[in-house]
């Protein structure tokens, strides 16, 4: 059993911001930290008080956490980026709002004394003292993980220990985020003293004042109710200073929407009932759409249609029966579609699931042929605009002849410019039938067979191929050329130029997809000057689609057993090696920048993407992957990777990264591909061991244990994550759960209806469902309240 926590969060927009710059704007992101550790960073939105991100995130952590805090910054690229402001949600609050935080937040200032980090190891002790007298001990051990306050970025951090009026101190520790002190103090322990022991923790400076970094305020009389406490003490913030604050909403607000969902996952044994229940019903979906799915999209609201989706996706997909679970639905909602043009535009639980499938399955494949085309866009920058109405030619700027050009010029130009993307990114699409998943054109055979046996009217010719173009264009093309950054295929949201050329060019895929009907053309008729590259495009598009979906049983499984043969990668781009040369204090160091490549194997590199692998790290022996202390070389993105070579000895490869949104995603797919190895690291030295002592501890020896605590469970989710088939059971019973009632409900009614007592009870696979959750209920603990009247407590026919 083992207690998971995730986060979902949408960082929306801003509005209001102060301006920071002397232009009187700002370039504003965000980073995301929790507890002090910065996992997020949005893209900057340049020369605006109000971006706008749309940015979505779930990351991954132990239980344990303690909040979760926006800042929002100003981009400087001359000097220090400036805070303008910070929302911080605590566990407590994210607790208290089960459906999740959504709304606008005030930003609040940064206060220094506000901003601790880190835990202190302490050892109390109420012990006898001279004649009846009882003596307070604290033992100040060590700390880790304390705020950096100096430019070096570390702090020379000391302790004062305060109690009934006297003050004692550590010594201090130079350079230093990981100080260890194993110092002793002694107080006289007074009856009745309110007073409790206040241990602060300070950053040392020699000409200005010294800066806090954090206390633990003790409570006594449970103190003397133990006799001894030992353990680490978070750090918490002062008491806020009087002082003359901003008005609220002085600095602007911050949209969110932030989930916090906590699971207890229980052994894989548990889940087995509901997964054999589920395939099951997606096993005989041959036989027509069955029971339990209809009722599970019935009695699922929109609101949660998503979640359900995915998860019901990822657990079929992990079964092996993702294109069965998708061709189940395809017939649920055919038979219900009465009008061909309303096929699979709603967001009903078929739509959502192709969605969640086509992200999973079919990511790399749209990187590869959208990618060079987002790319060109990016990189031209060119003035596009088809709309006589928004055509700025101020915007232009001169042309060959050295005149700003007329609007029928910028017209046709933009046109000229559209019909080369378009056609670039068609001639792709139709180059790439061979390196669309087998998964995915077996899926998009399926559809294509459905919708023409509903639909066999030679009036409905184009619908079996609008079906398909619904998904892939629609609701997969269409969306990442709108919002690259969203689906990773560009670092940075687009400029206000690049976002209209983005969005013209995905008007002319959907008008494309749509194949050129007369209703798509008629809503914006200045779309007209691509007409002739729109339908050359519909005849490219039916001919890529048929040779899609003509993928025999045999090819198929040749192609899927060719792939498990192999180990795809997990993760891969350039990052820089470190490489140490010489020996003794002369020794000097760099990074050399080389192509790595993450499989389920190992982790290795290249001089360049096509060049032969070599292995530097086999997967089986990795023990850690954690960050670097900035100090250590200078950069704040520099990971390690702890691993033993081939004849058990301990290893340490430095990696450096371009941004912390790499590093944080290099860090979670390689924990999330070891989290299973034998002998993974606790604790690990953050710093880095030079001369004759760790950087950021000062142990002596090279093999001293850790100073820090590793966090192989904080990840990121990313489309290409490894399966975890006991967490999406889980899921799946936690929504089922939510809905029991109404399912229970459901049973009732169909055990009263026509059809009971007659061949395969309609209420009978929803009879195993509810009893599978009873049986999950038990087994998670919960008090069980009796079943209604007519359900059973123990029904037959439950699967072993």
């Amino acid at each position: 059993m083992a207690k998971r926590s995730s986060l979902s969060i949408r960082i929306v927009e801003a509005k209001n911001l102060p301006a920071k710059d002397i232009t009187g704007s700002s370039d504003p992101y965000c980073i995301v930290k929790v507890d002090s550790e910065p996992l997020i960073r949005t893209a900057t939105v340049w020369k605006t008080l109000c971006p706008f991100w749309g940015e979505e995130y779930q990351v991954h952590l132990p239980p344990s956490f303690h909040a979760v805090a926006f800042y929002v910054m100003d981009e400087d690229a001359l000097s220090q980026d400036d805070v303008i402001g910070k929302v911080c949600l605590t566990r407590d609050t994210l607790a208290s709002h089960p459906k999740g935080f959504s709304g606008w937040a005030h930003l609040t200032e940064v206060d220094p004394d506000e901003e601790v980090q880190g835990e202190i190891h302490l050892r109390l002790e109420v012990v006898p003292g001279p004649g009846t007298q009882q003596l307070l001990r604290c033992a100040v051990l060590e700390a880790r993980d304390l705020a950096p306050r100096d430019r070096n970025g570390a702090s020379d951090p000391f302790v004062q220990v305060r109690y009934n009026g006297r003050t004692q101190e550590t010594s201090i520790v130079k350079k230093s985020c990981y100080p260890r002190w194993n110092e002793a103090f002694e107080f006289e322990l007074e009856e009745g003293a309110a007073e409790g022991l206040c241990v602060e923790a300070w950053d040392w400076d020699l000409v200005s004042r010294n800066d806090f970094l954090g206390k633990v305020v003790v409570d006594m009389q449970r103190l003397r109710a133990s006799g001894q406490e030992e353990g680490w003490f978070r750090l918490q913030p002062d008491q806020p200073k009087r002082r003359r604050r901003p008005h609220e909403g002085t600095l602007g607000s911050l949209q969110l929407e932030v989930r916090l969902r906590d699971e207890t996952v229980l052994p894989s044994g548990c889940y087995q009932p509901l997964v054999q229940l589920l395939c099951q019903e997606v096993k005989l979906g041959a036989q027509g759409p069955g029971h339990l799915l209809p009722i599970l999209e019935e009695t699922t609201s929109a609101e949660y249609r998503q979640d359900v989706a995915t998860n019901l996706l990822r657990l079929f997909l992990g079964q092996g029966l993702a294109k069965d679970f998708l061709d189940l639905l395809f017939q649920l909602e055919l038979g219900r579609t009465s009008e061909a043009n309303t096929l699979f535009r709603s967001n009903s639980l078929a739509s959502k699931s192709m969605e969640s499938f086509l992200k999973v399955a079919g990511m790399r494949y749209l990187h590869g042929v959208l990618g060079p085309v987002i790319d060109r866009v990016f990189e031209e920058k060119k003035y596009v605009e088809l709309d006589p109405s928004k055509v700025e030619v101020k915007d232009v700027g001169c042309s060959g002849l050295h005149r700003p050009p007329t609007e029928a010029e910028v017209l046709e130009q933009s046109a000229q410019t559209l019909r080369a993307h378009l056609g670039t990114l068609l001639a792709a699409l139709c180059r790439s039938v061979r390196t669309c998943p087998a998964v995915i054109r077996a899926t998009f055979r399926q559809l294509f067979r459905r919708v023409r046996e509903r639909f066999p009217d030679a009036q409905h010719e184009n619908v079996p191929f609008v079906a398909v173009t619904s998904f892939l264009c629609l609701r997969f093309f269409s969306p990442a050329i709108m919002s690259p950054k969203l689906f990773h295929l560009r670092e940075r949201h687009a400029d206000a130029r690049t976002s209209r050329t983005l969005l013209l060019l995905a008007k002319a895929v959907q008008n494309v997809g749509n194949m050129d009907t007369l209703a798509s053309r008629a809503k914006e008729t200045w779309m007209e000057p691509l007409q002739p590259t729109v339908r050359h495009g519909v005849a490219q598009l039916k001919d890529f689609i048929t040779k899609l979906v003509d993928i025999e049983e045999k090819e198929e499984l040749d192609q899927l057993q060719s792939l498990s043969l192999q180990a795809p990668p997990v993760k891969e781009g350039p990052l820089f090696l470190h490489r140490t040369k010489g020996k003794g204090p002369l020794a000097s160091s760099s990074f050399k920048k080389l192509y790595f490549s993450l499989t389920t194997e190992a982790l290795s590199f290249a001089k360049t993407p096509s060049s032969k692998k070599s292995i530097l790290i086999k997967l089986a022996n990795i023990r850690a992957a954690e960050k670097v202390e900035e100090k250590s070389f200078g950069s704040s993105h520099v990971m390690q990777v702890i691993h033993t070579d081939d004849a058990g000895r301990p290893q340490t490869v430095y990696l450096q990264c371009k941004c912390v949104n790499e590093l944080n995603q290099w860090l979670s797919a390689l924990r999330k591909v070891s989290v299973n190895n034998p002998g993974l690291l606790s604790s690990y030295h953050p710093g880095i061991f030079r001369g004759d002592k760790w950087s950021c501890c000062h142990q002596k020896r090279k093999s001293d244990v850790g100073c820090d605590k590793t966090r192989p469970r904080v990840t990121l989710q990313e489309w290409n994550d490894p399966l975890d088939h006991d967490l999406e059971a889980q899921l799946i019973y936690r929504q089922l759960l939510g809905v029991e009632p109404t399912l229970r409900e459901k049973y009732r009614e169909l055990s009263r209806g026509p059809e009971a007592g007659e061949g395969r009870l309609p209420e009978a696979p929803l009879a195993q469902l509810l009893q599978v959750l009873q049986d999950l209920q038990e087994a998670h603990g919960r008090s069980l309240t009796s079943p209604p009247p007519g359900v059973p407590r123990h029904l037959p026919g439950l699967p072993t």
